[in-house]
């Protein structure tokens, strides 16, 4: 599962003619593996498990050492043949517990979605669920219209249902925070924030609706259909959704780690379970994709697993987009089908070349250091591909220099991810993780937020108007343009799920957050010179020259001003305890939030209130001009805060975010 604190692309982290209202449109004269063909072509090594054995040991070890990750495992397929399925590093450190593809489990997160797209597809061909029918016939609860316009199974399938991030009812360490799907579905339903069918936008809580349709139409309960209709005529024995695990896998599942040196951490409880629960081995894995590589595999026909694997949907421009459930990752001008999966100590990605028949899966159980899993998956990725899948000898295509400076111009500023809350508090995550484009010494592109999805150093060189292309990955970046305005952006690695839109002046960090850096410190002074000042008096054994209700009015500006900085430092706590626990948001800190959103519109509008009352009096007993600047200040500080509170919805009751 990729976590908006993750916000890369939150994995993080994101051709048009210039002025073009239609978006991005190829150059005639660039062809689109051209413009993802790698820097050289050379001869495909022979994909064979000495070679590929040979191969992943001289990468993989090294890799995981460097990134201190504890434990890996890798498997790679062609066709019905398991060429490499190998664990390297430990499964569980302080054992010195080898890591063993047959047996030991891994969490795969969001991989897991394609075993319930599947399930899905399985329910199609029996003619109970619809793909373009509103989902609200398969439901036990109504999802309302969005514009007057009904979700389908092929919006959720496609990650453009339209709904916001959700973040309360996603993992934990606590059992007890498991759900029904019954229970879970209509408690957790999160606003819906675009038109159905328009915008990419990754929701877990989306999949898990499709995981209890299948179980409404099914009559069975998600656990039991994926192992009655999926696990076991696979032979998948070593996997499951259930949680906790049941004893027979309990002690086969691997520990995960912040990194190598790390205690191991508690089995994490993702709870829209469909959307990222299952533990498998990596050989079990194996098994999901030689079927997805042979026509279905006996669990789907044919002619269903390529409707899943062709369909392609709209993205922005040449870009990569959503198959059913499959995201396209194209590289040396070859069409991947894959998906990726985040727990909080599990990374995980399934890669299938259906023309070439090779799947590859790679898990690891450790975040390792400075993002050094997202680096690993992506190298992997590439270099494997370059070295078994090598594309055309490439053929340069480069915009006229005046014109890349241009448009590279028009690509500065900060841009908010489709992928995120919009309408709760945790909007307010989205002004620390702004997107940000800027220029390099050489007029070109910059986005830092995409610097560790890569093993190397990001070289953004525009090869289509408003299509730029990594040198080092062939990756592309690309934006939609509108009456000479940037309208939207992704690339190619986070396309399918989630594109990046202009910042709205109003949550726009490149003001506001220099306006709140000079609100907390006017704040922070008035705070501290009321009990300062009152020192000093008494010290002194001097007079205050304030009396009566210009007296009153001084104080309680400072009262509030204490009362803000209270606020602050809850929301500073709330954010920590989130940073270092994504489950300590589901339950255990619901006092504080509620606290919060009390606390601080009382905060911020008292104190913009009494400031005001406060220079009223200053103005009408016609104080020193020292002692009204402040006054003025004050006020400024506090109607920012009072917009930072109204922009960000830092109040309220409702507790699905």
């Amino acid at each position: 599962m990729r976590f908006i604190r993750k916000m890369m692309i939150g994995l993080t982290a994101l051709a048009a003619l210039p002025l073009a209202a239609q978006g991005p449109v190829p150059a005639p004269a660039v062809k689109k593996a051209e413009a993802m063909a790698p820097k050289a072509a050379s001869a495909p090594a022979a994909l064979d498990a000495k070679d590929l054995e040979a191969w992943m040991d001289g990468f993989l070890p090294y890799a995981l050492e460097r990134g201190r990750i504890a434990g890996a495992v890798v498997v790679v397929v062609r066709g019905d043949e398991v060429l490499l399925q190998k664990g390297y590093g430990f499964a569980d450190v302080a054992k010195r517990a080898p890591v063993l593809p047959e047996t030991t489990l891994f969490r795969p997160g969001s991989v897991s979605k394609l075993i319930t797209w599947t399930a899905v597809m399985q329910q199609v061909e029996a003619g109970k669920i619809d793909l373009d029918r509103d989902v609200n016939a398969y439901l036990d609860f109504r999802i309302p219209p969005f514009e007057g316009k009904p979700i389908t199974m092929r919006h959720i399938m496609t990650h453009t249902a339209g709904f916001e991030e959700s973040v309360r009812h996603l993992i934990s360490s606590d059992p007890e925070a498991v759900k029904t799907l019954k229970e879970l579905m209509p408690l957790a339903l999160p606003e819906r924030v675009f038109a159905p069918g328009t915008t990419p936008a990754y929701s877990n809580y989306a999949t898990a609706l499709a995981g209890y349709i299948v179980e409404r139409v099914s009559g069975q309960g998600f656990d039991d259909y994926v192992e009655n209709r999926i696990f076991k005529p696979l032979g998948m024995t070593h996997s499951t959704f259930r949680q906790p695990l049941p004893a027979r896998l309990a002690p086969h599942m691997a520990k995960g780690y912040a990194d190598v040196t790390g205690k191991p951490q508690p089995f994490e409880m993702v709870i829209p379970a469909p959307a990222g629960a299952m533990s498998a081995s990596g050989a079990d894995m194996a098994k999901f994709m030689i079927a997805h590589l042979n026509g279905g595999g006996g669990i789907l026909k044919p002619e269903t697993a390529r409707q899943m694997h062709d369909f392609k949907a709209a993205g922005v421009g040449p870009l990569n987009s959503m198959a059913l459930g499959f995201y396209e990752q194209w590289v040396n001008g070859r069409r991947a089908i894959a998906h990726g999966g985040d727990t909080v100590w599990f990374h995980s990605y399934l890669w299938l070349f259906p023309e070439s028949d090779i799947g590859i899966f790679l898990s690891m159980n450790a975040q390792g250091r400075d993002g050094a899993t997202g680096a690993v998956r992506s190298a992997l990725f590439h270099k494997f591909a370059d070295r078994y899948l090598p594309g055309p000898p490439e053929k340069p295509s480069q915009v006229d220099a005046a014109t890349a400076r241009d448009h590279a111009r028009m690509m500065v500023g900060n841009y908010v991810s489709s992928r995120g809350s919009f309408t709760n508090f945790f909007s307010l995550f989205g002004l620390l993780g702004l997107a940000t484009i800027s220029l390099t010494e050489d007029g070109k592109i910059s986005v830092p937020a995409l610097d560790g999805l890569g093993a190397g150093a990001r070289d953004w060189v525009e090869v289509e108007p408003f299509v730029w292309r990594d040198s080092g990955t062939g990756e592309r970046l690309a934006a939609e343009v509108s009456d000479g305005r940037v309208v939207r952006w992704s690339v190619d690695p986070g396309s399918p799920f989630m594109v990046f839109e202009p910042a709205p002046f109003g949550v726009n960090a490149a003001w506001l957050n220099p306006a709140l850096i000079f609100a907390f410190g006017i704040i922070l002074l008035t705070a501290l010179a009321w009990p300062v000042r009152a020192l000093v008096r008494r010290r002194f054994k001097a007079d205050f020259a304030l009396t009566g209700k210009s007296l009153r009015a001084y104080r309680l500006s400072r009262a509030f001003a204490w009362l803000v900085l209270a606020a602050a430092a809850g929301w500073i706590a709330l954010i920590a305890a989130f940073t270092a626990d994504i489950g300590s948001i589901g339950g255990p800190l619901d006092w504080l939030i509620h606290l919060l959103r009390v606390l601080t519109p009382l905060a911020a509008f008292g104190l913009l209130a009494t400031g005001g009352w406060h220079l009223w009096f200053s103005i009408k007993d016609k104080r020193r001009w020292t002692m009204k600047l402040g006054a003025v200040l004050l006020i400024l500080a506090a109607a920012v805060l009072v917009w930072v509170t109204l922009a960000f919805h830092l109040y309220g009751f409702g507790m699905v975010y």
